[in-house]
């Protein structure tokens, strides 16, 4: 069994299920989205300031 804990949104554009817990810019080289291409989720993701502070504030998980 799996769990996926992480917030996603389907994208129209990409035609795909897409992470909105990495910034705009990460979701748009992954899927290779060209530069002129607006973004239908813009607004959905996190800023590169949470991003950056989600990641030094993380805890360790357990294993």
């Amino acid at each position: 069994m799996s769990i996926f804990d992480s917030p996603i949104a389907r994208c129209e554009a990409a035609r795909e299920m897409v992470l909105t817990d990495e910034t705009q810019a990460e979701c748009a080289r992954e899927h290779e989205c060209p530069s002129d291409r607006v973004c239908p989720l813009c607004g959905y993701f996190v800023t590169p300031e949470d991003n950056i502070a989600a990641r030094l504030t993380k805890p360790a998980r357990a294993h």
